[in-house]
């Protein structure tokens, strides 16, 4: 299946879980193919289990007390590793858990900025730390969850402040053949793929299965519910009223990353891009539904809700658009809020009702540069510390919250408030 977004030109990528956006008859459609990271060496590893704490509480634990040292007291000292207030603070707090540069094997970057992204994500982590992803394996079906996994324990619990993310990558590259080269891929599609191999990991049957396109799909990935779907994946309502006989069907369809379409050239806000998606179409011409009760071809209006809100809500900027037989990329200044993003006026009453629809920004891949000759980097808040950094592959530093805002802007990662 062919997807779209990619920066380097449109390849084709095998199946992975669905993303919105627009079709070519107008109508939206899912596309589906549906820190210290070093931790001191104090003695001997903590237990997996971490004794009657969860990992989640742990880390936050140790978190803070490197957090609350750093404030009060001239230096560190854990056991036999002191860290001197005289070194540069961000070698410092590069040191703080989850805080963990990512190695570029050659033209990587758009897989280091999208595992640095998840590996931001309070829940997904703890989920992978505390290891219960090994009672969903089935034989034969999750080395992309275990690769996932080694790297998320190496990221949050490992004692180097860069590590390689080759396991994983070629794990990820035997199922999909483009990621295996070193040549430059686009993010978006990269992200998609992760989240369909670890849904597919996580899956209770071991038997995979193949979706050729949303049309193919009436229920996204959500047929066996993982860890995946639990946190990523939303749900759409299309409303579709014939324009003749003024019966109205609906049709839902399930997402995992929303695809918003640029309405400006020079600049615009999230919010701009938010309402040309969900504004209402008119289907005529060749985009005409064929109504049942009409018996025939009609013109239609067409518009969506958000029926379900997921707990992590992925925003793709839609960069990269075909002009006549070229492909460019839009360097649009787009705004986008880093709290209280709310939902709420492109949700069912349902959704709003239970105040599912506010979000808080917690991660951004950008791109920067043109089509053949790009960079990705990460943007992701600090779970424990709440601070910004960036993540230039290796390379960490910490950000204000005013530079979190950017004009390369690629993806954008919202978590629901009511999870913080």
């Amino acid at each position: 299946m062919e997807l779209e977004g990619r920066g380097d030109g449109v390849k084709k990528v095998g199946q992975a879980v669905a993303s919105v956006s627009r079709g070519k008859h107008g109508l939206p459609v899912a596309s589906q193919p549906s820190s210290v990271p070093p931790r001191p060496s104090v003695g001997p590893p903590p237990s997996r289990c971490f004794l009657e704490t969860s990992i989640k509480e742990e880390i936050k634990r140790f978190c803070r007390r490197l957090v609350h040292s750093w404030w009060n007291d001239d230096s560190i000292c854990l056991e036999s590793v002191t860290y001197s207030c005289k070194e540069p603070m961000e070698e410092v707090r590069s040191h703080l858990p989850g805080l963990t540069g990512l190695k570029n094997l050659g033209n990587t970057c758009y897989m280091n900025a999208i595992l640095q992204g998840l590996c931001s994500l309070p829940p997904l982590v703890d989920y992978f730390l505390s290891g219960k992803y090994k009672a969903a394996l089935h034989k034969g079906n999750g080395e992309a969850a275990t690769a996932f996994g080694c790297l998320v324990s190496d990221m949050w619990l490992g004692e180097s402040a860069c590590v390689s993310p080759e396991g994983f990558h070629s794990v990820l590259g035997k199922r999909y053949p483009a990621f295996s080269k070193r040549t430059q891929q686009d993010a978006q599609e990269f992200l998609i793929c992760v989240l369909n191999e670890l849904h597919e990991a996580l899956k209770k049957s071991s038997k995979r299965k193949c979706v050729p396109d949303a049309k193919g799909s009436r229920g996204g990935v959500s047929e066996t519910p993982t860890i995946i779907t639990e946190l990523f994946e939303g749900q759409l309502s299309y409303d579709i009223t014939c324009l003749e006989c003024k019966s109205t069907s609906h049709r839902p369809e399930s997402f995992t990353v929303l695809s918003l379409p640029i309405p400006s050239k020079s600049a615009c806000s999230l919010q701009d891009c938010l309402e040309c998606f969900f504004q209402q179409d008119t289907l005529t011409w060749n985009n005409q539904i064929h109504c049942s009760w009409c018996g025939s071809k009609q013109d239609a209006a067409v518009k969506a809700t958000i029926t379900k809100a997921p707990q992590i809500m992925i925003f793709h900027l839609k960069r990269f658009e075909w002009q006549g037989k070229q492909k460019r990329k839009l360097s649009t200044d787009i705004w986008y809020p880093l709290g209280d993003l709310d939902l709420s006026p492109y949700s069912s009453e349902e959704v709003q009702r239970r105040r599912d629809a506010e979000y808080s920004l917690c991660a951004v891949v950008n791109h920067s540069g043109f089509l053949d000759d790009g960079h990705y980097t990460a943007f992701c808040k600090h779970s424990v510390s709440t601070n910004w950094y960036s993540f230039d592959d290796a390379q960490i530093s910490k950000l204000s919250d005013s530079s979190v805002q950017t004009h390369t802007a690629y993806l954008l990662f919202y978590t629901c408030q009511s999870l913080l």
